[in-house]
């Protein structure tokens, strides 16, 4: 994976995870971040300190000129972009439905939805004009399993997993891959608002009985990236521990 380059969103958590994991593997990777400069470039500096290749990307990944001038920077320092790892955390209300304004199920609609578009058609054209390409997408079990006050969240990664099957249809004749790692609740920054009592249930669902860590989920996502014969389309339900593949173990195991 030497030649790897990887357009990363976000600065902590599951995204720095990931970055790690991937440079680890020896692929250049770009973090990018919106607000939260430090938490990139400490992640930055870890890669580099363990002599791998990092650079820090700035774009609200909602916007498309912002998303051009972050990507030409890293394709002018590292040439094309292989790797496209979407995890853009956007903000959410935790109500019940009957307790939510339109508006507020909408902002989070068209905020995860116009990430992921916005991001996948920046790439993609590259992609598809040199017969290569992994792009992974970071949803939540939320989309398929209902969890209390998770109406907004469930409801935008249903429609981002639903985005990412076309993106894989149509991209696949050309040597390019879509998937989705899809995991329960992981503990993370973001993650910290969530209610001591839905953590708990939320738990309790799963057979180690605890939430998930972002390491549980960076080595799913470096298995989609990975070269050789691809995986056309697969979602991968990480927190759940349905590996289909046997490759992703609990990070304490």
């Amino acid at each position: 994976m030497a030649k790897l380059h990887s357009y990363r969103e976000g600065g902590r958590g599951i995204g720095a995870a990931a970055a790690l994991e991937l440079a680890r593997l020896g692929a250049k990777v770009a973090v990018n971040y919106v607000r939260q400069a430090e938490s990139a470039q400490a992640v930055v500096d870890r890669i580099r300190q363990a002599g791998g290749e990092a650079a820090l990307a700035k774009a609200d990944v909602r916007d498309p000129e912002q998303v051009r001038e972050a990507l030409d920077s890293i394709r002018a320092a590292w040439g094309d972009i292989d790797i496209l790892v979407n995890n853009a955390h956007m903000s959410f209300v935790m109500k019940p439905v009957m307790g939510m304004q339109w508006e507020e199920l909408a902002q989070k609609l068209n905020d995860e939805m116009k990430a992921a578009f916005t991001l996948t058609q920046a790439v993609l054209p590259a992609m598809t004009e040199r017969k290569y390409g992994r792009m992974i997408y970071v949803s939540s079990n939320a989309a398929d399993t209902p969890v209390p006050y998770m109406a907004a969240h469930g409801s935008a990664k249903a429609a981002l997993e639903a985005f990412v099957k076309y993106v894989a249809l149509e991209s696949a004749p050309y040597g390019v891959t879509a998937n989705i790692v899809s995991p329960g609740l992981v503990e993370t920054e973001a993650s910290s608002v969530t209610p001591e009592a839905v953590k708990q249930q939320l738990a309790a669902m799963t057979p180690m009985q605890r939430v998930a860590l972002p390491d549980d989920l960076s080595g799913a996502i470096a298995f989609f990236c990975r070269r050789g014969e691809p995986v056309r389309h697969r979602q991968l339900h990480e927190s759940e521990r349905r590996h289909p593949y046997g490759l992703v173990p609990p990070a304490d195991t």
